[in-house]
């Protein structure tokens, strides 16, 4: 590790070697190889040639193969200090391995043939890692939400104490969010195509003249391309560059996957002031270097400040995207080369905690059911009204006598920091007809969730485990963290 220089802590402490590699130089060298050879196999198996003798050999494109993983990045480096050129610095390296192919590298090609298709073969390859990864949070989340999905715990709504829902429950919230997140992610991967090989303006003319005019020849060379490349299409048009809304839609699937990580990390946040659910906390990790007995919801905390970085760096793309001028400007390069990245980078980061959350997460159900009994009085009250409508009371009056009972219970709590004693007064009432036995019969938490469990159970059987079946392959999934 270096310590003279500014190093990324998403490189450092959040993302995985995995997220890592794929946005690695070797992954954007090695795949500019395998396009110039995927070009030049192309070439040749179209007919190039020059007065019948065919412009392209077998064993220059066994040359090429030959050196298509062994980088030399030292000539590369000294080269580019000369032209300022990127593309042709690596086109002259790897002709420098290859003297037979030398000629015919980057044949008829501009720099986004390898620049954009790489980015978005690299862009593939890291949506399917944030796919593997979002399942196993979703398979965890659905672990929990069985497990717990008849806990009655107390909801709130304005962070106000509300109608009872249950543990399990308030988790298909957030694995709804996920699902979501899914289904874009899904969709945005299954529309991604190459930008094939379409020269300066996205005309193709220099394969046009190339292939001397041959136009059913030219309109064949990128669904070839896209074959070799393991892509079923490439966009039917572009400038130089694909369109960079593909970009845009990108960054978005991770601005929601982060927006969702975010949510559940703000919810488990609360609930660990509460003491009633509590992110893993090791043996021997310090919460605070001044209150000892602390215990910091870290993890949660550090999807919540990732994510607020994925969601605005997600109008990077945007901005770029409605800025480009006409065929191609290189106002795109440099932001691209921050704003993606970093964007999968930080979210791989999110996912990664959010594995490590879900999968560790404490439950303490009497901390819960004491907040619930403390709040419960006040949410029976309909049905005690009920109750005593039934015993022959008048049920606007019983409404009056709730509450001004609700009120002076309310104020021996806030004023006096007493205990909830609503029960007591409607026993002592003699409109309501009804012993303290019997209110307090009245008080069995699970008659006040509804249809909590029954949702939970449906939403798992009918909705995540289709899901997860069918991506059964990606889980089993453990996430490590750094720090």
């Amino acid at each position: 590790m270096s310590t003279d220089r500014y190093q990324s802590p998403l490189s450092e402490r959040y993302a995985s070697r995995e997220m890592q590699y794929i946005f690695s130089p070797d992954m954007k060298f090695r795949t500019w190889r395998r396009l110039w050879i995927a070009l030049a196999e192309t070439e040749k198996e179209l007919g190039l040639s020059r007065n019948g003798v065919p412009v392209i050999t077998d064993e220059q494109i066994a040359e090429m193969k030959e050196h298509a993983d062994d980088i030399n990045y030292d000539v590369a480096r000294e080269r580019e200090k000369q032209v300022r050129h990127d593309v042709m610095s690596h086109v002259y390296a790897f002709g420098q391995q290859c003297p037979k192919a030398a000629g015919i590298i980057h044949l008829g090609a501009t720099s986004c043939y390898v620049g954009d298709n790489t980015d978005v073969i690299i862009m593939v390859q890291a949506l399917k890692l944030v796919k593997k990864k979002l399942v196993n949070v979703l398979a965890e989340l659905a672990d929990f939400a069985d497990k717990y999905k008849d806990q009655p715990t107390l909801a709130f709504t304005h962070f106000q104490p509300a109608q009872p829902t249950t543990v399990g429950k308030r988790a298909s919230l957030w694995m709804q969010e996920f699902y979501m997140d899914l289904e874009d992610l899904d969709y945005v991967l299954s529309s991604m195509k190459l930008l094939g090989s379409k020269g300066t303006t996205g005309t193709q003319a220099s394969f046009l003249e190339l292939f001397d005019g041959d136009q059913d020849t030219v309109d064949r060379i990128d669904p070839m391309i896209a074959e070799k490349m393991g892509f079923e299409k490439c966009y039917p048009v572009s400038g130089q560059t694909y369109s960079r809304k593909v970009d845009t839609r990108v960054a978005n699937v991770l601005a929601g996957i982060a927006a969702s990580a975010h949510k559940m990390s703000n919810d488990i946040r609360l609930l660990q002031h509460l003491k009633e659910v509590e992110e893993p906390f090791e043996k021997n990790q310090i919460g605070s270097s001044a209150m000892a007995y602390k215990r910091n919801p870290m993890r949660s905390e550090r999807i919540a400040s990732l994510a607020r970085y994925v969601m605005v760096d997600a109008l990077n793309p945007a901005i770029t995207s409605a800025t480009q001028w006409f065929e191609r400007t290189l106002d795109d390069s440099a932001n691209k080369r921050l704003s993606i990245p970093e964007g999968f980078l930080a979210v791989d980061g999110i996912l990664d905690l959010c594995l490590n959350v879900v999968d560790g997460l404490v439950v303490y159900p009497r901390v819960i059911e004491k907040h619930l009994r403390s709040e419960l009085p006040f949410m029976a009250t309909e049905n005690i009204m009920m109750d005593a409508v039934k015993n022959g009371g008048n049920r606007q009056e019983l409404h009056e006598r709730i509450r001004e009972h609700s009120m002076e219970a309310a104020r021996n709590v806030k004023e006096y920091g007493k205990e909830n004693n609503l029960l007591e007064l409607i026993a002592a009432d003699p409109t309501f007809n009804m012993t303290l036995e019997k209110l307090q019969e009245a008080m069995e938490p699970k008659r006040y969730v509804g249809r909590a469990c029954e949702q939970t159970e449906a939403f798992l059987e009918q909705v995540i485990r289709p899901v997860l079946d069918k991506n059964r392959e990606l889980l089993g999934l453990k996430a490590s963290i750094n720090v």
